[in-house]
């Protein structure tokens, strides 16, 4: 979905700036079109706030660290990256009844602006809340934006680029406090689903309990991980230890990364990075 606004920018600046925000975190990245490079990423970690509206007193000194609001931007895409988000199939889904698709899975008020996102390479909608205070201070720091749901970009992204294969696969991808699990086979979706953790066993017992579900060995299926994880980390010890293969899963984008960047770029921002 796009926030509009009338400007006069008529010059082409090849610059696209991506910004996720979470109640845990914020992150961006600026691709150079031109160059096909990645010149800029950066992310901030702070401990998980309480509601929505303390984000903007973490996301307004961002902003202006970075500079984000002193350029200009052919494209700019903002991600919202929370819970309350549920993929429906194309065929059942209905515009005009956007709540009902949320009201068992999570918690919604009357008043929530209710979004969706429809996936293109794969015949579903993802609805979902958006931080609607923060929609509003981006419109009105930086300008014009698309905004998207993670699970929206993670999903699509992963079902069409990630390596085929006729066997299930997992993907975790981890954040701060939280991670999602994807399961695919033969590039069609089997599940997804998003956990929070506070140890590492809370983080390997939902590991199993959702391979345990749908019946995938440990000893057989392969598990990809990406995100906020390092193979030198207890998440990875313990991972290591109950899972057979597992493997770090890369951005899958057709552009480079500045050197100075590779370090906390590839598996690390695949969001981030695949959002343009």
């Amino acid at each position: 979905m796009t926030l509009r606004k009338t400007n006069n920018i008529l010059t082409t600046t090849y610059k696209e700036l991506s910004i996720q925000v979470s109640l845990s975190g914020l992150s961006f990245c600026i691709l150079d079109t031109l160059h096909k490079t990645i010149e800029s990423l950066a992310h901030k970690s702070f401990e998980q706030i309480s509601s929505p509206e303390e984000l903007i007193d973490q996301l307004d000194p961002f902003i202006q660290e970075h500079k984000l609001s002193e350029t200009a931007y052919d494209k700019i895409t903002l991600i919202h990256n929370n819970e309350l988000s549920s993929f429906v199939p194309k065929d059942l889904f209905n515009e005009n009844h956007l709540a009902n698709y949320l009201k068992y899975n999570v918690k919604i008020l009357a008043t929530d602006f209710i979004a969706y996102d429809e996936l293109k390479t794969a015949s579903m909608v993802n609805v979902y809340v958006p931080f609607t205070n923060v929609n509003n201070f981006i419109f009105d720091s930086i300008g014009e934006f698309e905004f998207k749901h993670t699970a929206s970009i993670l999903v699509e992204n992963l079902l069409h680029k990630a390596p085929k294969t006729l066997d299930s696969v997992m993907f975790v991808n981890v954040h701060n406090g939280h991670f999602e699990i994807v399961i695919s086979k033969n590039s069609k979706l089997i599940l997804y689903n998003r956990y929070t953790y506070q140890t590492k066993e809370d983080f390997i017992y939902y590991i199993l309990f959702t391979a345990e579900q749908l019946q995938l060995n440990p000893a057989h299926f392969t598990l990809y991980l990406l995100g906020d994880i390092q193979k030198d980390s207890e998440l990875f010890d313990i991972t290591y230890k109950y899972i057979k293969y597992v493997e770090f899963g890369n951005s899958y984008i057709d552009y480079t990364i500045n050197d100075s960047l590779a370090p906390i770029a590839n598996h690390r921002h695949f969001i981030l990075l695949n959002s343009f």
